[in-house]
């Protein structure tokens, strides 16, 4: 994940007129590559993430590459083709970046700093009941780098006026204050201990931007708990994975009918997939007393003749 190119995208591609899907894109593409801009995630994996079709996806990129935001290449494996390798227009990407910062951004020396108003996170219109398979088996941001590891500089927030004064809170103030709490749950829930900087709360100040509660953001942190515990992949439990707009949307659609459902324990969750996919509910014969008529015409051992 380059947390660079994520930044530059913001910046650049949603300030650009640029349609909300291809902005969507373009970040998802950022979020697998490198620094250099090079990933080769599969159109299907994409199409899945942002909550559109794959044929969608293909036009996108087909005009990314017309403008000059990205190039391709395709790959064989063996006699299949496999996905294609992307290549990020970084030095577009930054100039562009650079060329929309307003005058309070160009000050700060780290260009990176997501818009999180200009993207609208896609929403499917799914509603039901919880479906385990839905949960999502791998979590899409391979990197093993905890943004805690990088110890960025933390920035004292502002206090909130006095309310004795008469005066209305910041909204930037209660914004900080809303996200530093969902960080604090996160901290109690996994037992970890990320600090109240940049890296670990912008993510979080971006979702409650787009109009997200704490609430929500809070709800996802205890399904994913419940989803990852005792895994591998617990290690994603972690604000750069949990809210990421190509995660949070589908992780918070999962975590409101896991809610809906009575938040079942991870244990149970392949018992009910397995009622949702048959539409069988066993009930149990303990206790039933069945009768034969006595006009059957069938001999009931031990009753009467």
């Amino acid at each position: 994940m380059s947390t660079k190119l994520t930044g530059y995208v913001w910046d650049a591609c949603a300030s650009s007129g640029m349609k909300l899907s291809s902005v969507a894109i373009m970040a998802r593409l950022a979020d697998f590559s490198s620094d250099e801009g090079v990933s080769w995630p599969s159109i299907a994996t994409i199409a899945r993430q942002i909550g559109a079709g794959e044929s969608t996806v293909r036009t996108a990129i087909g005009q990314l590459e017309k403008d000059g935001w990205l190039t391709r290449q395709q790959r064989r494996k063996g006699n299949r083709n496999a996905s294609n390798v992307y290549q990020l227009n970084v030095s577009k990407l930054r100039e562009f970046a650079f060329s929309h910062l307003s005058e309070s951004d160009a000050s700060k020396s780290d260009a990176s700093k997501s818009d999180p108003s200009k993207f609208e996170a896609s929403k499917n219109s799914n509603n039901g009941s919880f479906d385990p398979s839905e949960s999502g088996g791998d979590p899409s941001v391979k990197s093993t780098t905890d943004p805690s590891d990088k110890k960025p500089s933390c920035q004292v927030a502002p206090q909130p006026d006095d309310v004795s004064s008469g005066k209305k809170t910041d909204p930037e103030v209660l914004l900080t204050d809303n996200s530093k709490s969902v960080l604090k749950h996160l901290n109690q829930v996994s037992g970890s201990r990320f600090q109240n900087c940049s890296a670990s709360l912008d993510n979080i100040r971006a979702r409650l931007r787009e109009g997200f509660t704490p609430e929500e953001l809070m709800l996802v942190v205890d399904y994913k708990h419940e989803h990852w515990n005792g895994t591998k992949d617990y290690q994603y439990m972690r604000p750069k994975t949990l809210f990421i707009p190509g995660n949070f949307p589908g992780y918070l659609q999962v975590a409101t009918r896991w809610q809906k459902s009575g938040k079942p324990a991870r244990d149970k969750w392949d018992e009910l997939r397995a009622k949702k996919s048959t539409g069988v509910f066993v009930e149990s014969f303990q206790d039933k007393k069945y009768e034969v008529p006595g006009n059957s015409g069938f001999r009931v051992s031990g009753g009467a003749q």
